[in-house]
Formats: C-alpha cells, sequence, structure tokens
C-alpha cells in the first residue's frame, strides 16, 4: 500500500480561538508552570505583557480547532490506529495574552512514504485580532506500516 499525495497543498478553513483568562491559568497549572505572569494580571503588565501571557505550548490548544479537520481529512487518508506522533517545531512571534483572538490555518505541506511509513506534514499560521504572527508551527505525524 502507498501513501495518498493528493492532498499536498490543501488548505482548510481557518479557526478562531478567543483566549480566556482562566484557560491560560489552567494550562499553566495543568502543566506546571509556576510563573505569575501566567496567573495574575498586574505581574504580566509589570512584566510587559499587554495582561495574563499564555505559556508558548498554548498553542496547541489555540490551534487544535484548524489542525483537526486537516488531519482528519479522508483525503489526507491517515490510519490512526498505526499513527505516532513524529515531531513538531514552533517559530515563536507575538506572545498570546488573555483577551487576544487567534485565528489559525492549516494545510499539509508533505505527504510521502519511507521505510515502509507514512509521512505526513502539515504547517499552521496563528495571528492574534492585530495580524500579528503568535506561531508559525510545522507538524508531523508517521504512520507505520502503510
Amino acid at each position: 500500500m502507498t501513501v495518498k499525495t493528493e492532498a499536498v497543498g490543501k488548505k482548510w478553513p481557518e479557526a478562531t480561538y478567543e483566549v480566556g483568562l482562566e484557560k491560560i491559568r489552567e494550562y499553566a497549572n495543568a502543566i506546571g508552570v509556576a510563573n505569575p505572569v501566567h496567573q495574575d494580571r498586574e505581574e504580566a503588565t509589570a512584566a510587559g505583557f499587554r495582561d495574563v501571557v499564555a505559556p508558548p505550548m498554548f498553542c496547541v490548544v489555540y490551534s487544535a480547532r484548524a489542525m483537526g479537520p486537516a488531519i482528519l481529512d479522508p483525503e489526507v487518508g491517515m490510519n490512526f490506529a498505526a499513527m505516532v506522533h513524529g515531531g513538531q517545531e514552533f517559530i515563536w512571534g507575538e506572545p498570546v495574552c488573555s483577551g487576544d483572538t487567534i485565528t489559525t490555518s492549516a494545510s499539509c505541506t508533505e505527504i510521502y512514504e519511507k521505510d515502509g511509513k507514512g509521512f505526513y506534514v502539515f504547517e499552521s499560521v496563528s495571528t492574534n485580532q492585530d495580524g500579528a504572527e503568535t506561531v508559525r508551527a510545522t507538524w508531523t505525524n508517521i504512520v507505520r506500516g502503510v
């Protein structure tokens, strides 16, 4: 069996996420980040942020709405029973703060087969309400036994 490559270059509809103060706090608590800029407005603004700032990996929360339809698309053709996480790469931009509205776009940049495995590479680009890029990410999933 070979991988389907028809989805290379495909873009999915943008997804929007409104960042809430409590979601940032919950995320910071869940991952064990103790820095007060992720909890307290006064601490965050004193440190130079617009409001309580999200930890960088919070991007997984706000980009999921755009990435879900991409990786679940039947045209991509991933076998989830045999999928493993291959890797993530991030280029960070403007910090995400409570009150921001983040819009994320997703596209498939590459699908290929190597050593009996399918490699599915996606890119997401997230921007805030002012048009500033918050993160550009590359997501790689590997499917065994294609």
